[in-house]
């Protein structure tokens, strides 16, 4: 019983840690996507000059 409950908080631990990265990384994907499209705007006003 005591190797269940064991095995149980690991899967757990490893779930939260999990979804803290996707979180962190979902949240890095958007800065990005951000960032590349502000850049893409400043080379298209610049490129028209």
């Amino acid at each position: 019983m005591r190797s269940i409950l064991y095995l149980i908080a690991v899967i757990l631990i490893i779930g939260w840690l999990l979804g803290v990265f996707v979180y962190s990384a979902t949240g890095l994907i958007h800065v990005l996507l951000v960032l590349a499209i502000i850049s893409l705007l400043l080379q298209l006003i610049g490129g028209s000059r």
